[in-house]
């Protein structure tokens, strides 16, 4: 178990409003993944950037009236946009902006310190779009402490055409956890020739060949699994009301690596994780709070 007292949990890359048929929602996975760690007890912070408009104030504005810390840079594009489309199942579509403030997240002082401090940190694939974010990704993944118990998380969160083959090797290289879907394995292994395989068989090759400690893979409604070097964890979906999707699987994994951190075994984070994503499914938004039955598990 981690000593939690100096210890941040961090959520880098993309913020910025995802706008739904009932109106607009604080968005973006890293800042979905800090939120929900901070529903858990663990400091968090979203580090991203906005632009220097009204959309970019309000992000900041919710944030502090959430409590959830931030290092959120102000800079000369505009804050981030996505049209979601939700389908009749309650699975959202994306259609997301280009050249906007988290492509452009600068490398600070501030950053560095916060590296150091930083006991897990969750990213992703879509941030890395950009030369400038996704050299400041790469920069605080180095500053970051070389500790047995650090965990480096990459959830892979493919988007539309916004990732390449080598950004998600050299991604895979620096994680080592690896939080996927059954869609994006299926990309994965065509990009890096695991076809003759089957699933769980796909997974652990991933686990042995860039020495994860663990992989987390959600099938939806078909359950999710985690697998480590000596397990494997599944966990059915649960039957529920289902309002939207829009952050489940990011509500998954900050509940799953809070867990973990705060002592838990695989098998319970998993547990939680599974509860966790399930609530969220059942609420408009990716932020909702969540009871405290979970939160105390």
């Amino acid at each position: 178990m981690v000593n939690m007292t100096d210890c941040v949990v961090v959520g880098m890359g993309e913020i910025l409003w995802d706008v739904l048929p009932g109106g607009k929602q604080m968005g973006g996975a890293p800042a979905n993944f800090a939120y929900h760690v901070s529903q858990f007890g663990l400091r968090s912070c979203v580090v991203s950037a906005v632009g220097r408009d009204a959309d970019g104030e309000e992000i900041l504005c919710r944030l502090a009236a959430e409590g959830v810390d931030h290092m959120i840079s102000e800079v000369d594009y505009p804050t981030g946009t996505v049209q979601v489309e939700v389908d009749a199942d309650g699975v959202p579509r994306y259609d997301i902006t280009e050249n906007v403030a988290w492509d452009n997240i600068p490398y600070t002082d501030n950053l560095e310190c916060l590296a150091g401090r930083t006991r897990a940190v969750c990213f992703g694939s879509l941030a890395q779009r950009g030369e400038v974010s996704r050299d400041t990704i790469g920069r605080f993944l180095d500053a970051m402490p070389r500790m047995d118990d650090t965990l480096v998380v990459f959830d892979i969160n493919l988007r539309q055409k916004f990732y390449t083959k080598d950004i998600l090797h050299r991604s895979m290289e620096r994680c080592n956890v690896l939080k996927i879907n059954d869609e994006e394995l299926e990309v994965v292994s065509r990009m890096f020739d695991c076809r003759g395989l089957g699933q769980e068989d796909k997974c652990r090759e991933l686990v042995a060949r860039y020495g994860l400690r663990m992989l987390i893979l959600t099938c939806g409604v078909s359950g999710s699994y985690v697998f480590t070097p000596d397990e494997e964890s599944f966990q059915p979906t649960p039957v529920v009301e289902v309002a939207d999707t829009v952050g489940a699987g990011d509500s998954f994994t900050a509940a799953f690596i809070a867990s973990v951190l705060k002592g838990k075994t695989v098998a319970e984070a998993h547990a939680v994780a599974v509860e966790t994503s399930a609530y969220v499914c059942t609420c408009k938004g990716a932020m909702p709070v969540l009871p405290d039955s979970i939160k105390v598990n």
